[in-house]
């Protein structure tokens, strides 16, 4: 196959960003060491930011966006991986200033390649993604800050979006007793079922922003949105607990005191997921396939195709979407 289909964001006149599906040439990806043929790919916020001409994200157009990719490989200029292996691409530069997963085929160097987690399908790789591999390395960083499942109670900021929603369910499934923050009440039943024992409102959550610290309450948190939330958060977090902030949606910036980290002993713990060595990402999506499986996938995520995406982009930037959303690209 020479010709394929791709989601291609191009630039209008007077700053306009638009969206269609066109055909690409294979010849027209860039150089790489392996060229993969995409079945799965999975919606980030990142990459409706892409897709709605965010500079910040993606700096040159026309652009195919898509951080996470799982297909099969078609070439191979590696010993490494050979045609007909599954494999999955997430983060490093896919989808930001490389042609990503929202095309039929990329070609990419191999060094951002790993094979499909023996655990998982490529379906269920992409219900995860890029979402999921974050949400795993927020609760692995708690764990190595000493927090364990009988501490208390560890609240979930962003809780009904996709990397909120793994980690409910994840730290369900490792038996913590979870607080979900949403600013989605109508989606209480929901977060329920991923395990969530408490449901509070985004007012509760952003409520006491100009004091310098708040009740102790939390054993620790995963913060996917940032601003004055995480703040927060950090403010409200019992003696010695950490938090793993991992997202921006509420904001780059907070209002911060050194009150709480010198008179709690808090920790706030940075999480990236794009330009991790591959060695440390394999690590996790091997625990994610195995040890710390989701049984509850399906439920998490609805489905999408080519044609569907563009819609779906509109819904995440409102804010309107929840858990994950799957790319089908077959």
């Amino acid at each position: 196959m020479s010709r394929f289909k791709a989601l291609r964001v191009t630039e209008a006149p007077h700053g306009v960003f638009e969206q269609a599906i066109v055909e690409l040439g294979i010849d027209e990806l860039p150089a790489g060491d392996v060229l993969i043929r995409v079945q799965y790919s999975s919606l980030n916020y990142k990459d409706a930011l892409s897709a709605n001409g965010n500079r910040g994200v993606t700096r040159q157009y026309p652009h195919t966006p898509g951080i996470d990719a799982a297909g099969v490989v078609a070439e191979s200029a590696v010993s490494e991986f050979a045609a007909g292996d599954e494999v999955i691409v997430t983060g490093y530069d896919l989808g930001m200033n490389t042609p990503g997963g929202f095309g039929q085929y990329i070609r990419v160097p191999a060094a951002w390649v790993m094979k499909r987690p023996k655990g998982l399908s490529l379906r269920e790789s992409m219900l995860l993604g890029t979402a999921g591999l974050t949400a795993g390395l927020c609760v692995d960083k708690l764990e190595r800050a000493g927090i364990d499942a009988s501490a208390g109670p560890v609240l979930v900021t962003g809780a009904s979006g996709g990397v909120g929603s793994i980690a409910v369910a994840l730290l369900a499934r490792l038996g913590y007793t979870v607080a979900a923050a949403t600013g989605k009440l109508e989606q209480a039943e929901y977060l329920h079922r991923l395990g969530a024992s408490q449901i509070l409102d985004r007012a509760t959550a952003a409520d006491g922003v100009g004091k310098p610290l708040l009740k102790e309450q939390w054993a620790g948190a995963v913060d996917t949105v940032g601003g004055d939330i995480l703040f927060n958060v950090v403010k409200s977090l019992k003696y010695g607990a950490s938090v793993a902030c991992c997202g921006l949606t509420a904001g780059a910036e907070f209002k911060a005191s050194v009150l709480p980290f010198i008179l709690r002993g808090v920790n706030l713990l940075g999480v990236d997921s794009v330009e991790l060595p591959l060695v440390v990402k394999a690590s996790m999506w091997d625990r994610l396939s195995l040890q710390w499986k989701l049984d509850n996938l399906e439920t998490l995520a609805h489905e999408v195709t080519l044609e569907q995406l563009p819609d779906a982009i509109k819904q995440i930037l409102a804010g309107k979407l929840v858990g994950r959303v799957l790319v089908r690209l077959d």
